[in-house]
């Protein structure tokens, strides 16, 4: 199993799917052949690992999966359909899907005799597909806020001045982190004051093979000759100040995850609204003062209202730091933003470990 989630991390980090890995074992234990999922459309891994076996070698063998088999017909055919016609006599697998349509191909898998056990190495497959789980049990993206500040908290100087808090290694990173989520948010206030481009881009300022879905929150109109227009995604206008309608809509695009890189006014609605699965803050060794605050009001009004975090890594990015963090778990293992899933009735989809900077 923990090769299988080795082979799952081949897979694209971002896109409409689930990154799942396979190993196909011999009745007596060896390794006839290796799967992961490249991508939405493509065969999915058990799929992907048994068509580099012999038809008649199938038969009897064990699949190990990181994910439970789906179930259904979507752009491909139902995998636990697939393993059953193959002759696979036991198939091993870590998560159950917990996709309205996906899910039930372990039950699919008893009925027809298939050896089925699951639970594998869970709570690693859970860890590693954390975004994609979460996306599909809450029926809205992973949501990631980051900003850049001063070590005093802020984001801008007096007159306004921003660019640039940070140094060439940290505003690198987060090029990175655009390109390994599938949407970027920000407000129309943004795109107005800063006329941002949204892309994620190389050293040279190249454009990244992964480019995020860049999405516009509000009502105020993009100007047609805005930088953002140029994308090439195009531009997601997510008109209103519904947050749970603007992440649900995202959804819908099939985005499991975004990069919210919107002012303090969208990043402290997300906050206080409790839907804010982590958080990334650069923090430059400047100090600036003044009233412009990287983070307002978040819905705090006094020490007991306090949103605990855990810090769940620092890095250093030439001068700066990365202080990577996470709303506080409580000894269930639940937080506050599981406890906020957005309600849907069409819910039906990484872990992204962080790619480090020299």
């Amino acid at each position: 199993m923990r090769r299988a989630l080795e082979l799952a991390a081949l897979g694209p980090a971002v896109g409409d799917h689930a990154r799942v890995g396979a190993v196909i074992l011999s009745p007596t234990g060896d390794v006839l052949a290796e799967g992961w999922h490249k991508g939405a459309g493509t065969p999915h891994a058990e799929v992907d690992a048994m068509a580099k076996v012999p038809t008649e070698q199938l038969r009897g063998a064990t699949a190990v999966v990181t994910l439970e088999p789906c179930n259904h017909v979507g752009r491909t055919g139902p995998c636990a359909l697939a393993l059953i016609e193959a002759g696979i006599g036991r198939v091993v697998y870590a998560v159950d899907d917990p996709g309205e349509q996906a899910r039930g191909g372990a039950d699919r898998l008893r009925a027809a005799g298939v050896d089925v056990v699951s639970g594998v190495l869970a709570d690693e497959a859970e860890a590693f597909l954390e975004r994609w789980l979460l996306s599909v049990r809450t029926g809205r993206p992973w949501v990631t806020v980051k900003w850049a500040s001063s070590l005093d908290g802020r984001a801008a100087a007096a007159d306004g001045t921003s660019k640039w808090i940070t140094g060439a290694a940290a505003r690198q990173h987060v090029h990175e982190q655009r390109a390994a989520h599938d949407a970027i948010l920000v407000g129309t206030g943004t795109v107005l004051a800063d006329d941002p481009s949204l892309t994620a881009r190389g050293d040279a300022g190249e454009l990244l093979a992964d480019q995020p879905l860049p999405a516009v929150l509000g009502d105020r109109p993009v100007p047609d000759d805005a930088a953002v227009r140029r994308h090439p995604r195009g531009l997601l206008a997510l008109p209103g100040h519904d947050l749970d309608a603007a992440l649900r809509t995202l959804r819908g695009h099939g985005v499991h995850s975004v990069l919210v890189e919107g002012g303090p006014t969208v990043a402290s609605a997300l906050i206080a609204a409790g839907l804010v699965d982590e958080v990334l803050v650069y923090l430059a060794p400047v100090l600036l003062g003044g009233p412009r605050v990287a983070i307002g009001d978040v819905g705090v009004g006094s020490i007991g209202g306090r949103h605990q975090l855990d810090v769940t890594s620092t890095t250093t990015l030439g001068p700066d730091l990365l202080v990577r963090a996470r709303p506080h778990r409580t000894r269930t293992g639940t937080d506050r933003s599981a406890h906020r899933a957005t309600p849907t009735g069409a819910a039906a989809d990484q872990a992204q470990n962080d790619r480090s900077t020299p």
